[in-house]
C-alpha cells in the first residue's frame, strides 16, 4: 500500500536525480518537484485516494506530477524514476554529497575520467586527474580530497546521516504499529540516542504474534533485499533513495512484557549497557535483552526501562545521554541534570518567511502555525541584505516590520519580534549599519559562506560578531550539513568564552541535516555557563517539528532546562533581550 511518505520520498528522489540529469538544481522541473513535495507535506489529509484531477487542485502540484503520484499509487513505481535510477546508480548519486561536486562537475568526472563511484573518484584524485577538468585545478582537487576525509568517506564504516535515517525509521515505526497483534514499536540504537550518523536502524516491536509481524516486514515496499531472517528477527536493506545508498534495518519482535528490557538493550550504547550490567552483577543479578533477573532467574523488571533503572538504584537516564560519559554515576548519586524537554519550549527564535529568498511560506501562515503550537513569543528572522539572493534591503525590511506589527494585533497571546538573521562576513562584519541593526527586536548572526579559512581566522571572525552589541545569538555555529558539508573549523574554547563574556546565546539548530551546535560542543557550553537557544530555523510551515530534534540534541549535551533562554516565560525572556547587553564588557 502506497502512503503519503512514499509519495514524498518519490518526489525528493525525482528532484535529486533530475538535478543530476539537467545539471542544475534551478531548472523548472527540479523546482516543480520541490514545490510539489512541500505542498504534499503540508496537505493534511491522505492524498493517495485522490484522483489526478483532485491532486491538481493542490497548490504546487501540476498535471505531470499529479500523474506520477497516481502512477506510484496505482502501480507501485514511476516509469520516469526507474529510468533515472538506471542512468544514475546509487554509488554515483552518493558523490553529490561531497562539497565541490555540482551536477556539471559530476557529469564531467563520469564522461571524461570514467568516475562512477567513490573509489573511482579517490583513484582519480590520487592520479591527479581531477585537476585536468575545466574549472577545477590542483587547489580544487585538494579540497575534494579534504572534504572526503572530513566527511568520513574514507573508511569501510560508512554511516548514514540522521536526516535520512530518522524519517525512514519514524515511517517504519508508524506503519508497523498498524500490523495485527502489535502493541508497541520503537526505534532504538544510535538513532534513539540522537547520534548524528548511524550504521543501521534498529526497531523493536512488542507483539503477541511474531509471525504476523515478520510477514508484514518482509512484504514491506521499502524492503530491497532480505539479508538475515529468523522467527523473531529480520534484517533487510531499504531500497536506495534520493541519498543514493541503501540502509540496513534490523527488526526484532519481543513479548510485550519484555519491551522495556529489549529497548534498553538495543538502544545502547554498548558501554552504557556494560555499566548497567555490572550494577546488576554487583547485586547477584543478570541483565539482558529479556529482563533484569535474580539469581534464580525470576524476573525483577522487564516491562519498562524506568522499572529497570529504578531496580538498579538509578534515576532514569534519557536515551540521548546513554554514552557512558558519567551518566550512570550521576544517576546513582541523584545528580543527573533536569534536562530540557519539548514541553518546556516557549518560543522559536530563528524563523523565516517568504521575505527570505529561501523562505517558502508567507508571514501570516508561519505566524499562525507558531500560535497554534502555543508559543508565547516568536522572532521572525528573515535574512539580512548581505546574503546573496536570499537577503532583504533596508526598505524591504522596514516594510516587513510594518506587516509584522500589523499582524501582532491578531495575536495578543503571542509576542512577535521583528528580527533578522544577520550574515557573518569573512572578517566578522554584519549586514546593515549598527544604527539600522538596532531597529531589530532580536537578532541571530550566522555563517553562510567562506568555509575554508583557517581555525584561527574563523575563530576571530566569530568572536568579532559575538562582540557586536546588536547580536543576541549565534546560529548554526559551524554552518555544517551533516554528511554533505563539514562546516568551519574553530577554537571552540575561545568561542565559548566569548559567548559567555558577552552574554550571547548559542543556538542548537534543530534541522536534522544541521544539529549545529553539535552535542559535544553543547555539553562544553553547558559546563562554561553559556546560554543556549533551541530553534527550528523553519522556512516552511511543515518544519516546526524540528524543535523535537533540537531538544534531543540538547539532552545529548546534558542541557539543563533553565540554561535555554526559550524555556523562560515571556517576561523573563523579553527582559533579557532588553538588558543583557548592558552587562557585557565594554557596554
Amino acid at each position: 500500500m502506497t502512503t503519503k511518505a512514499d509519495v514524498l520520498a518519490m518526489l525528493a528522489e525525482m528532484a535529486t536525480l533530475t538535478t543530476l540529469d539537467e545539471e542544475t538544481n534551478q531548472s523548472f522541473k527540479v523546482r516543480a518537484y520541490e514545490s510539489a513535495r512541500l505542498a504534499v507535506e503540508a496537505h493534511g489529509a491522505d492524498l493517495t485516494g485522490l484522483t489526478q484531477a483532485e491532486l491538481q487542485k493542490i497548490k504546487g502540484v501540476g498535471k505531470a506530477i499529479a500523474a506520477k503520484i497516481r502512477e506510484l499509487v496505482d502501480t507501485g513505481a514511476v516509469t520516469e524514476l526507474e529510468a533515472l535510477r538506471a542512468a544514475y546508480p546509487p554509488a554515483f548519486v552518493e558523490l553529490s554529497r561531497i562539497p565541490g561536486l555540482g551536477p556539471k562537475t559530476l557529469k564531467q568526472l563520469r564522461s571524461q575520467l570514467g568516475v562512477e563511484d567513490l573509489d573511482g573518484l579517490k583513484a582519480a584524485i590520487a592520479a591527479e586527474q581531477v585537476r585536468t577538468l575545466p574549472r577545477m585545478g590542483a587547489a580544487s582537487e585538494a579540497k575534494l580530497a579534504r572534504a572526503i576525509e572530513r566527511l568520513g568517506l574514507t573508511g569501510k564504516d560508512r554511516r548514514t546521516p540522521v536526516a535520512r535515517a530518522r524519517p525512514l525509521a519514524e515511517r517504519l515505526v508508524d506503519e508497523l504499529k498498524l500490523v495485527d497483534s502489535v502493541q508497541n514499536v520503537l526505534f532504538c540504537g544510535s538513532l534513539r540516542r540522537m547520534a548524528e550518523t548511524v550504521g543501521d536502524i534498529d526497531i523493536t516491536v512488542a507483539a503477541t504474534s511474531p509471525d504476523t509481524v515478520m510477514a508484514a516486514v518482509r512484504s514491506h515496499p521499502a524492503v530491497y533485499e532480505i539479508v538475515v531472517s529468523g522467527d523473531t528477527k529480520t534484517s533487510f536493506l531499504t531500497a536506495p533513495g534520493a541519498s543514493g545508498a541503501s540502509l540496513q534495518v534490523d527488526v526484532r519482535v519481543v513479548a510485550p512484557d519484555q519491551l522495556g528490557a529489549a529497548t534498553l538493550y538495543f538502544t545502547g550504547s554498548k558501554a552504557h549497557n556494560i555499566e548497567l550490567r555490572q550494577r546488576a552483577i554487583d547485586r547477584g543479578w543478570l541483565l539482558n535483552e529479556y529482563g533484569l533477573l535474580d539469581a534464580e532467574g525470576a524476573v525483577i523488571a522487564s516491562r519498562t526501562e524506568e522499572e529497570i533503572y529504578q531496580a538498579l538504584g538509578l534515576a532514569f537516564v534519557p536515551p540521548p545521554m546513554r554514552e557512558a560519559t558519567g551518566e550512570v554515576e550521576a544517576a546513582a548519586r541523584g545528580e543527573l541534570p533536569e534536562v530540557v524537554q519539548l514541553a518546556d519550549i516557549r518560543g522559536d527564535l530563528h524563523y523565516h518567511t517568504d521575505r527570505s529568498g529561501d523562505g517558502r511560506a508567507p508571514l501570516e501562515d508561519m505566524v499562525k502555525v507558531a500560535a497554534d503550537r502555543g508559543y508565547a513569543y516568536l522572532a521572525i528572522t528573515d535574512h539580512g541584505e548581505d546574503l546573496a539572493i536570499n537577503g532583504s534591503s533596508r526598505a524591504q525590511m522596514l516594510a516587513h516590520r510594518d506587516r509584522i506589527r500589523a499582524l501582532q494585533e491578531e495575536y495578543p497571546d503571542l509576542r512577535i519580534l521583528f528580527g533578522c538573521e544577520l550574515n557573518i562576513g569573512a572578517a566578522g562584519g554584519l549586514d546593515y549599519d549598527p544604527d539600522f541593526r538596532r531597529e531589530f527586536d532580536y537578532t541571530v548572526a550566522s555563517v553562510h559562506s567562506h568555509f575554508d579559512g583557517s581555525a584561527r581566522d574563523q575563530t576571530t571572525r566569530l568572536v568579532k560578531a559575538i562582540a557586536d552589541p546588536t547580536v543576541d545569538s549565534i546560529g548554526h555555529l559551524t554552518g555544517r550539513y551533516i554528511g554533505r558539508r563539514p562546516g568551519i573549523e574553530l577554537d571552540i574554547d575561545i568561542v565559548l568564552e566569548a559567548l559567555y563574556a558577552f552574554d550571547v546565546a548559542l543556538e542548537i539548530n534543530g534541522a536534522l541535516d544541521r544539529l549545529d551546535a553539535a552535542s559535544d560542543v553543547v555539553r562544553r557550553a553547558v559546563e562554561r555557563g553559556v546560554k543556549l537557544v533551541i530553534n527550528t530555523d523553519s522556512h516552511h510551515t511543515s518544519e516546526l517539528g524540528r524543535m523535537e530534534y533540537g531538544v534531543l540534541t540538547a539532552q545529548r549535551g546534558w542541557v539543563p532546562r533553565d540554561q535555554v533562554i526559550n524555556t523562560w516565560d515571556r517576561e523573563r525572556f523579553l527582559d533579557w533581550v532588553a538588558t543583557h547587553r548592558e552587562h557585557a564588557p565594554g557596554a
